[in-house]
């Protein structure tokens, strides 16, 4: 959908907007966070500064922990407004924002998203299991009762009917929300369907060490941690065609000419399977508000408002064209934003 095109719903919200706002020497909203929430926001972003009397909010990346840091540095115009993140607020960070002074935070989901497995589009296609990934990745493997190095080097090895091609996984580094997700989701949950928990627990571990052992990635060249967003995932893909990368379902989608994409535990990654919780790789995206910031720094609260709008965040609106999921109760969201509705007093 073309930002000029714009439904008349959309700029009659606009219409109605505020612009009156207290004096202060920062005028415009500041984002970051989390990359698969970077495109989202940047069409909201520019969207809103079109078509409200405010500036056009600043959005940078950097990944979701990166985002939520900068957010719990403190309150005040030298520290951003909005930070967003493809998985929720860590206990932790909470405890970080709360001593820097940010008590007062509004959580704001507005969609979901899926993380795909795709490929070079003139490779061989692959349907993966969490399993094949597992004992793809995994720094070590229990083999007749002992933990022993890896020496699986091609994905026939992992199983017998995958192409036998070398294992060169491009996976996002440690501070991406991404990361998290795909550790617990496809990295655990392959290790315990492949009996590997069961086996090192069996071996002597507790459950906590056992996972800490199922989630231990390689470090020998076969999987490569990405610091940077989608495009340098890409390009590694480009680089070396075997390679086989992880990605958003929303860069995918804008990539199909480039990409194909692999199926997992049997099911495709498309919007409807990810809406009905079939596809088994999904998640919620958020991003997070600083309360004190509202009524201060001008546009915030309706740039968040606009955000999760029906007419950009609903089913037929422009994040639903890049490739969000969304959200079916999208309204109960609506209200958080307009009464203001802090973490913990849901």
């Amino acid at each position: 959908m073309s930002l000029a095109k714009l439904s008349v719903s959309v700029l009659a919200v606009a219409a109605v907007s505020a612009t009156a706002a207290v004096a202060q020497s920062r005028d415009n909203v500041q984002v970051a966070g989390s990359s698969t929430v970077l495109p989202y926001a940047s069409i909201v972003a520019e969207a809103f500064g079109e078509n409200f009397d405010f500036p056009t909010p600043v959005v940078e990346s950097g990944g979701s922990s990166t985002g939520l840091r900068r957010f719990c540095e403190g309150v005040g115009e030298n520290t951003i407004d909005i930070a967003n993140s493809s998985r929720s607020i860590r206990s932790s960070e909470i405890e970080t924002c709360a001593a820097n002074g940010v008590t007062d935070i509004i959580e704001v989901r507005f969609g979901y998203d899926g993380i795909v497995f795709a490929s070079d589009i003139n490779g061989p296609s692959f349907e993966f299991t969490q399993s094949d990934w597992y004992l793809a990745l995994a720094a070590n493997l229990p083999v007749d009762g002992e933990m022993v190095a890896n020496p699986n080097t091609t994905w026939d090895q992992v199983r017998a009917d995958l192409p036998a091609q070398a294992i060169a996984a491009y996976i996002p580094g440690t501070r991406h929300g991404t990361r998290e997700v795909f550790d617990e989701n496809v990295i655990l949950q392959g290790c315990e369907d492949s009996g590997a928990m069961a086996a090192m627990m069996e071996m002597g571990m507790d459950e906590d060490a056992a996972e800490e052992a199922c989630m231990e990635i390689r470090a020998d060249g076969v999987s490569t941690d990405i610091d940077g967003d989608y495009t340098e995932t890409l390009a590694r893909i480009t680089a070396n065609p075997e390679g086989i990368g992880v990605f958003g379902l929303a860069f995918y989608e804008n990539n199909t000419d480039r990409l194909q994409v692999a199926t997992m535990a049997g099911v495709e990654p498309t919007v409807a399977n990810i809406a009905s919780g079939e596809y088994p790789v999904s998640r919620p995206l958020f991003f997070y508000i600083k309360a004190a910031h509202i009524g201060v720094i001008p546009g915030l609260k309706e740039y968040a408002s606009f955000f999760v709008s029906d007419d950009i965040a609903g089913p037929f609106g422009p994040l639903a064209a890049y490739g969000l999921v969304a959200d079916p109760e999208l309204a109960e969201t609506q209200a958080v934003i307009e009464n203001e509705v802090l973490m913990g007093d849901m």
